[in-house]
């Protein structure tokens, strides 16, 4: 049986869409695996000061 040229084009733009299906999906796994940043207390500690500011502002506001 001879081969067809459209079948065979056909199936190996298939696969050539297969292996950069798989590729896209294992380097979006390795990117979501990635860690995250660790618990900084100066962090926290910024972000509590600044949230304190607020509050002081707001029932300096109210008055």
């Amino acid at each position: 049986m001879p081969a067809n040229k459209k079948v065979l084009a056909a199936v190996s733009a298939a696969v050539n869409a297969y292996i950069q299906d798989d590729e896209a999906a294992l380097q979006q796994k390795t990117l979501a695996e990635r860690p995250s940043q660790p618990y900084s207390s100066w962090v926290m500690a910024g972000r509590t000061s600044s949230m304190d500011v607020r509050r002081v502002w707001q029932m300096r506001l109210v008055r």
